[in-house]
C-alpha cells in the first residue's frame, strides 16, 4: 500500500504543576508569559503512535501543525528530533484568546491548505483546558469520521485503520475509514526519545519570523538544507473568516478566576493500635470526610 500522509495536532501548553498567581489575566486568558511552556503531554503519546504507523507503513511522512506565538515552533522542533518530517506553524496575532470553536476553526482551515491527508491524529486533550473538544471539532468541520480515547493501532489497510479504544469500563475495537481523525489517550505509550542523529540534523530549523530574529547567521544552512525551514502559516494563508478567530469567534467566556492555594497542615502520627485507628476514624467522620 501507498505511505499514508499523517497531520499530528499539537500544543504548546502552560505547566500547569506551577500555576502561580500571574497565570491569569484580567480579561480570564492564560497569562502564558508567566508559565513555562511544554509539550502537551497526550499530544507526545499521538505523536508516538503517528510514528508507529509511519514506521508499519512505508513511505508515510509525519507533519506536526501547531497554533500558537512564535515559540510555539519548539515544539515542532521537538517532534522533528523525535522522528517527524516536517511541521508547520499556524501564528497570527488575530489568534490570540481563541477558545475550542476558534482553535479548531482556524486548524481545519490550515489542514485544507495543507492538502490532501490521510490521518489526522491529536492528543485527547490539553492540560491547559482539559476539554476534549478540538480534535473532534476539527473532524466535524472537515466532515471526517473520527475515534477518541485511541491507545493503539491494530492494523492499517488500503483504506481503513483498526485501532483500540480505551473506555471507562474496558476497551473496544474500531474499525474506520480513511481519511479521518484519531484521539489519543494517555494510556498510550510513551513518545519515543530524542534521537542524536536528528537532534544534530534539525538544530537549526526555524521558522521565518525567528530567522529575522536570530542574531546568528545561518543563511548558507538554509540555502542547502530546505529541511530547515518551518513553514508558518498565518490568517490570509487559511483563507479564514477573522469574525470565527480569536475572542471575536470564541463564545467561551470566563466570569471569574479562583485562585485555590492547598496548603500543608500539620502531620499527625498515628500508631497501629485500636485507639489510633479509632481517633482517626472519629476525625474523619466529623470532618465529613467520610460518614
Amino acid at each position: 500500500m501507498k505511505g499514508l500522509k499523517i497531520i499530528v495536532l499539537a500544543k504548546q501548553v502552560p505547566d500547569t504543576r506551577n500555576v502561580g498567581k500571574d497565570a491569569m489575566k484580567a480579561d480570564g486568558t492564560v497569562n502564558r508569559a508567566a508559565l513555562p511552556a511544554i509539550f502537551n503531554p497526550e499530544d507526545l503519546n499521538a505523536l508516538e503512535l503517528a510514528l508507529r504507523v509511519k514506521d508499519t507503513v512505508p513511505g508515510s511522512t509525519v507533519a506536526i501543525l501547531t497554533m500558537g506565538p512564535g515559540r510555539a515552533a519548539e515544539i515542532i522542533r521537538e517532534g522533528l528530533y523525535r522522528g517527524a518530517d516536517s511541521g508547520v506553524l499556524l501564528t497570527d496575532r488575530a489568534f490570540a484568546g481563541s477558545d475550542t470553536l476558534a482553535t479548531s476553526y482556524a486548524l481545519a482551515q490550515a489542514i485544507r491548505e495543507m492538502g490532501h491527508v490521510d490521518l489526522i491524529v491529536a492528543g485527547r486533550q490539553a492540560i491547559d483546558g482539559d476539554t476534549a473538544q478540538v480534535g473532534p471539532q476539527v473532524a466535524e468541520k472537515l466532515n471526517l469520521p473520527q475515534v477518541t480515547y485511541v491507545e493503539e493501532v491494530l492494523k492499517v489497510e488500503e483504506s481503513a485503520i483498526v485501532v483500540r479504544r480505551r473506555l471507562e469500563n474496558g476497551v473496544e475495537t474500531v474499525k474506520s475509514p480513511l481519511p479521518m481523525v484519531l484521539t489519543v489517550n494517555g494510556s498510550a505509550p510513551e513518545c519515543r526519545s530524542r534521537n542524536v542523529k536528528r537532534l544534530m540534523k534539525f538544530k537549526h530549523a526555524r521558522t521565518i519570523t525567528e530567522k529575522q530574529e536570530a542574531t546568528e547567521d545561518y543563511t548558507h544552512l538554509y540555502d542547502h538544507r530546505p529541511f530547515l525551514h518551518i513553514k508558518e502559516m498565518t490568517v490570509n494563508d487559511i483563507k479564514a473568516d477573522a469574525n470565527q478567530l480569536g475572542l471575536t469567534g470564541s463564545p467561551t467566556k470566563v466570569k471569574t478566576i479562583d485562585n485555590v492555594v492547598l496548603q500543608a497542615k500539620d502531620a499527625k502520627k498515628l500508631t497501629t493500635a485500636d485507639e489510633g485507628i479509632n481517633d482517626l476514624m472519629r476525625e474523619l467522620i466529623v470532618s465529613h470526610v467520610i460518614g
